[in-house]
C-alpha cells in the first residue's frame, strides 16, 4: 500500500501529555501556568449541581508546548475525550490553531484484548496514514496491536501524567519524524 502525502498524523492526548493532572499545587512542573475552565462536557459531568454552581476545572499547560508541537513536521490532531472542546479551552491558551480532532463512537469503554479503547478507532480514523500518538495510558500491548493492524508506520510514545510532556519527549518526535522522512526518500 503506497503511503498517503503529507506529514504524518501527531495524535495527542490532552489529560496526562498537555495537562499534568497528577502533578500538585506544591510541585506543579516547571513552565506550567495554571487555568481554570469550564468546558460543557464537564458541566455536564456534574449533574446534580445548577451549571452556574459547578466549579471550573484547573488546568496545568505549558505555553511552550503550543509553538514547540507545531515546529514538529506533523499534522497535530486532538486525539482526546475533550474532543472540539480542545479547540476552544486549550488551542487558544497554547497558542495552536483549530486542529482537527478524533471523533469517538464511545469512550472509556473495554477491550476484549485489553486494548486502550482508543486504539482500534485510532487505526480505523487513521485510514493507513503514518502517525504518532502521545497519550498517558497507551501501553505496549496497543504499540503491538498497531504494528500488526496499522499498514503504515506508527509510534506510540507513553507520556508520564504526572510531569507531562517533556524536552526528551520533543526531541522523540522529532527524531522519528525524521527517520520515517528518510525512509520514504
Amino acid at each position: 500500500m503506497p503511503r498517503p502525502a503529507g506529514p504524518p498524523l501527531l495524535l495527542l492526548d490532552v489529560d496526562g501529555p498537555l495537562v499534568p493532572y497528577t502533578a500538585t499545587p506544591d510541585r506543579t512542573p516547571e513552565g506550567y501556568l495554571t487555568h481554570w475552565v469550564k468546558p460543557a462536557s464537564w458541566v455536564a459531568r456534574h449533574r446534580d449541581r445548577p451549571p452556574q454552581d459547578v466549579p471550573p476545572l484547573r488546568l496545568w499547560l505549558n505555553p511552550a508546548h503550543g509553538p514547540a508541537l507545531l515546529a514538529l513536521p506533523y499534522r497535530p490532531v486532538w486525539c482526546t475525550t475533550w474532543q472540539d472542546e480542545a479547540n476552544e479551552h486549550l488551542s487558544p491558551l497554547l497558542g495552536l490553531p483549530r486542529l482537527p480532532y478524533v471523533p469517538w463512537p464511545s469512550m472509556h469503554h473495554g477491550d476484549p484484548d485489553g486494548l486502550h479503547w482508543k486504539t482500534r478507532h485510532l487505526v480505523a480514523w487513521a485510514a493507513g496514514r503514518p502517525f504518532a500518538w502521545v497519550d498517558d495510558e497507551v501501553e505496549p500491548q496497543d504499540a503491538e496491536w498497531i504494528a500488526a493492524h496499522h499498514p503504515a508506520p506508527a509510534l506510540t510514545l507513553p507520556v508520564d501524567h504526572r510531569v507531562g510532556l517533556r524536552p526528551a519527549d520533543f526531541v522523540a518526535l522529532a527524531r522519528w519524524a525524521e527517520d520515517l522522512s528518510g525512509s520514504v526518500a
